[in-house]
C-alpha cells in the first residue's frame, strides 16, 4: 500500500504529464472540470481540477463552495501511484474494476484523448 504522501507525489506528477499534452488536444478535449480522487485503501481524497492551463493542484481540502466534483475518481493507494508510472494501463483498469470513474459520458470521451 502506497502512503498518503506517495499519492501526493504521484498526483503532481500526473500534473506535470498533463502539462506534457500539446495545447491543440488541450484546447480541442479540455473543459474546466472540478475532480476528486478517493483512495480507498488510505480513506483521503484530493481535490483538484483540470483546465485549459492544466492538472491539478491537488489538496486534501474539498472546494470552498462545496459543490461535488465533476469527475469523480476512486483507486487504491498502488493502483494509483502503478498508472502515473505507466505500469497500469487505464482502460484495463478501468474496465478490470480498479479504477471507478463518475462522470458524464462527454467527460469520459474527452478523458481518454488526454491520458
Amino acid at each position: 500500500m502506497a502512503t498518503v504522501d506517495e499519492c501526493r507525489v504521484a498526483l503532481r506528477k500526473l500534473g506535470e504529464q498533463f502539462d506534457e499534452v500539446d495545447q491543440e488536444s488541450r484546447a480541442k478535449h479540455v473543459v474546466e472540470r472540478s475532480i476528486s480522487c478517493h483512495i480507498s485503501d488510505l480513506g483521503v481524497t484530493f481535490y483538484g481540477r483540470i483546465h485549459h492551463g492544466g492538472l491539478g493542484p491537488f489538496d486534501e481540502h474539498p472546494p470552498a463552495d462545496g459543490a461535488p466534483a465533476e469527475v469523480k475518481l476512486t483507486l487504491a493507494s498502488d493502483d494509483l501511484v502503478a498508472l502515473v508510472n505507466g505500469e497500469l494501463d487505464m482502460g484495463r483498469a478501468v474496465f478490470g474494476g480498479r479504477v471507478k470513474v463518475d462522470a458524464s459520458l462527454g467527460d469520459l470521451f474527452r478523458l481518454r484523448k488526454l491520458l
